[in-house]
């Protein structure tokens, strides 16, 4: 007996791909698909990448095609979150020049086992695995979580669930300004403690047992940076 049922959608789509290779036309119904802000902020992500594929990844392949086996950075480098300020663009960096760490204020805290372990892990795997050179920590002006660390008043409930309690990695370097600098600005004083805080980092870091030989041995040098992006000058200092 001959089956009369009609055809599923997809045997029809089956049956009608052997006879062409055009794809099937696709009949929208209803008002127009709307595509959201986040939708159109993700396209600039495609995009961006097209454009990076077609004028860099693919022009460079004598750059690209040795860091498919592996890396050998020459820095590792600490820089600030903020989006104004990605070392790889200031610095002219290449792929597989710097092993990077970004956060808040591009802080530091002291070595510890039990806490800012994936701080602690990215050091110990750039000095260990890696083999950098050089550690430059960068602060910038205007930075955000310095002004955070600079606002910190004693008995004050923390407006954050986590940036004041990070940023207080550099409260020595905010003491040393309060005392040194009490007669400035706040802005004059923001802009002291930057690099401040750098030099606490800097401290910081020769905690770090693997730093502190590296260091000895001079097979290891440690860097503090400063990038003002108002007037365009990049600083660099050895405590």
């Amino acid at each position: 007996m001959r089956d009369e049922r009609p055809p599923s959608p997809a045997a029809i789509y089956v049956a009608s791909s052997s006879f062409s290779r055009s794809p099937p036309t696709i009949v929208q119904q209803g008002p127009p698909l709307q595509t959201s802000p986040a939708d159109r902020k993700m396209e600039r992500l495609r995009t961006g990448f097209d454009k990076f594929k077609t004028e860099v990844y693919d022009q460079k392949p004598d750059l690209f095609e040795p860091l498919k086996d592996n890396q050998e950075p020459t820095y590792l480098l600490f820089a600030c979150a903020d989006s104004r300020v990605c070392p790889s663009v200031t610095l002219g960096l290449e792929p597989g020049e710097a092993f990077t760490v970004r956060n808040i204020g591009a802080m530091v805290p002291c070595y510890c086992k039990n806490k800012h372990t994936g701080v602690g892990s990215a050091i110990e795997y750039a000095v260990c695995a890696l083999k950098v050179k050089v550690i430059v920590v960068i602060g910038h002006s205007r930075c955000g979580g310095i002004k955070a660390l600079l606002s910190l008043k004693d008995g004050e409930d923390d407006s954050f669930h986590f940036v004041e309690d990070w940023v207080r990695i550099g409260f020595s370097a905010k003491k040393k300004v309060k005392d040194e600098c009490c007669d400035l600005p706040f802005e004059d004083q923001c802009a002291i403690l930057e690099k401040e805080a750098v030099n606490v980092s800097l401290q910081n870091l020769s905690t770090y047992p693997f730093v502190k030989e590296g260091v000895a041995n001079r097979t290891l040098k440690l860097v503090g940076g400063h990038y003002d992006f108002v007037s365009g000058k990049f600083d660099t200092w050895e405590l």
